[in-house]
């Protein structure tokens, strides 16, 4: 196993991730309730706050995207190249594995439930545009000579 980077602990950094992987479970809240409010904005057609949403959405995403860019830095500097998280967990003492474990198994679960969510508001808005652009240029072959 590898030392963590110049002036840390191997101690602090495994704490360092637990501490990311149970921030980011949070943020995976937060940034699930973003994504159901900007649902609802287009469902409603509330371009305003759209915006504002999408913003705070792009926000939140930056941070966990911090975070997890932190957390590869760190358990690579403690298993050297290409770590795996089992490997990481595997370092943990029994009584903090089993809590590691599932807090980032809930973690994976949040991280498909907001790329689900993430396509659903996509996809509707892309059906919304396009069915605004049918409306206001009629269809492509309203005109077209037969």
């Amino acid at each position: 196993m590898n030392a963590p980077r110049k002036g840390i602990t191997r101690l602090q950094a495994v704490e360092r991730v637990l501490q990311g992987i149970a921030e980011d479970g949070a943020a995976y809240v937060e940034l699930q309730a973003l994504l159901e409010e900007q649902f609802q904005a287009v469902l409603r057609h509330q371009t305003a706050q759209l915006k504002v949403l999408a913003d705070q959405v792009v926000a939140a995403v930056a941070v966990i995207e911090a975070r997890r860019r932190q957390r590869v830095t760190l358990v690579t500097a403690l298993l050297g190249p290409s770590p795996d998280m089992q490997q990481f967990f595997a370092l943990l003492p029994e009584t903090t594995r089993a809590t590691a474990l599932a807090n980032w198994a809930a973690l994976e679960a949040m991280v498909a439930e907001c790329k689900r969510r993430n396509i659903r508001n996509g996809t509707l808005l892309t059906e919304q545009f396009t069915t605004m652009q049918r409306v206001l240029n009629g269809e492509e072959d309203t005109y077209a000579p037969a």
